[in-house]
């Protein structure tokens, strides 16, 4: 199954994100762009691909170590940027990002003891991907309205395994679906 391991924002954090979008969704040039939906906004923490099913309970102790040994933290959605000229528009994150900077290492980690094929490292960047682009597009309009926005701030729990479902259907614009395979409370271990 196609995994990866999330932090979810609550419900009154993405209302706050969903007005922004709505705004974003109004500016000339918009309906050139992927919009992500409301259910499937999600912090990436490590994307995981496919892995085996027989190496998800090995990779879940893991995730359940990693979350225990992290305690909760602060974060909110702050501000824009984008990922190779404009395919991915996506609003930051504000708050202790080094927490959550470590709970993605160990995210990670815990894939690649578990033997999860993770091929190359890269650094970590915190994100949550508003809309997405064919080829490369004009976001400059989109990134300056961002700019401006920062969401409430809650406080991290937990870590998700999330599973994600690609469409199948062929339907353009249909969104994957995700679905949370198992949560664990940050600072259960102490």
């Amino acid at each position: 199954m196609r995994l990866f391991a999330a932090v979810l924002p609550p419900d009154e954090v993405t209302r706050e994100l969903a007005a922004e979008v709505e705004a974003l969704r109004q500016l000339p040039g918009a309906d050139g762009l992927r919009w992500t939906g409301r259910p499937g906004w999600h912090v990436t923490l490590a994307f995981y691909g496919e892995v085996d099913d027989a190496l998800v309970p090995e990779l879940s102790a893991r995730l359940a170590r990693a979350a225990g040994r992290t305690r909760p933290f602060p974060l909110a959605l702050r501000g824009g940027g984008q990922f190779g000229q404009g395919r991915a528009l996506w609003t930051g994150a504000d708050g202790d990002v080094e927490a959550l900077r470590l709970l993605a290492g160990r995210a990670e980690a815990a894939a690649r003891r578990a033997g999860v094929p993770m091929g190359e490292h890269r650094r970590y960047k915190a994100h949550l991907t508003v809309a997405r682009s064919r080829g490369a597009a004009d976001v400059g309009a989109y990134l300056a309205a961002l700019d401006g926005f920062t969401s409430r701030t809650w406080t991290v729990r937990e870590l998700v395994l999330v599973r994600s479902n690609l469409p199948r259907s062929g339907t353009p614009g249909e969104q994957p679906r995700y679905e949370a395979v198992a949560r664990w409370p940050l600072g259960a271990a102490g």
